[in-house]
């Protein structure tokens, strides 16, 4: 099974599972939610002292599957036979994180439109709590007829959406921009 999968993602995936199952107390759909890690030889770049970046953005997987599946909206979109997929992140990396060195990642939804879910996702030190990375990443629904709206409107009848902060604007004009590039490309 090693071979051909990545098992332990798997594994660590139903753990996740588990756990929000086992325990139940639920998130709204604007909350924080809160996982835990730590760094080990298995996340180190070629350096042997720090986490790899691909790692960095496997970490955030788990930490959206948490927040999806805390606060109800994996089981609402799953209804409507809908998933979201990353389309784009923007990471920014203040400090590494270094080998052994315990963090949390926290998840939040800070803006959405009809086809996407804007999350900002940061890695917190557990010892100096200091901010290590910090990303945005948009998810886009998939195989949906309804909007995210409507999704987000059947876990939590009264939400509203909350404004864009000037981070997120400049980066949707940078995305919007290099879309407009791309398809002068093809």
């Amino acid at each position: 099974m090693y071979v051909l999968l990545d098992v332990n993602y798997f594994l660590r995936l139903g753990f996740l599972y588990a756990w929000v199952i086992f325990f139940r107390n639920k998130k709204k759909i604007l909350d924080t939610t809160t996982i835990y890690g730590i760094c080990t030889t298995r996340d180190i770049d070629i350096v042997l002292t720090h986490m790899n970046n691909a790692r960095y953005l496997r970490e955030l997987d788990f930490g959206r599957f948490y927040y999806y599946n805390k606060t109800g909206l994996h089981r609402h979109m799953f209804k409507r036979s809908s998933t979201a997929f990353q389309t784009a992140s923007l990471v920014r990396h203040r400090r590494s994180i270094l080998i052994f060195m315990p963090y949390r990642i926290t998840t939040k939804l800070i803006y959405w439109d009809d086809r996407n879910f804007y999350m900002e996702q940061q890695f917190i030190g557990l010892k100096d709590d200091f901010v290590y990375t910090t990303v945005i990443t948009r998810q886009t629904l998939v195989n949906s007829k309804i909007s995210v709206q409507d999704i987000l409107s059947t876990c939590e009848s009264d939400i509203q959406k909350p404004k864009p902060t000037k981070e997120l604007q400049f980066w949707l004009e940078a995305i919007k921009e290099s879309s407009q590039n791309l398809r002068k490309q093809n």
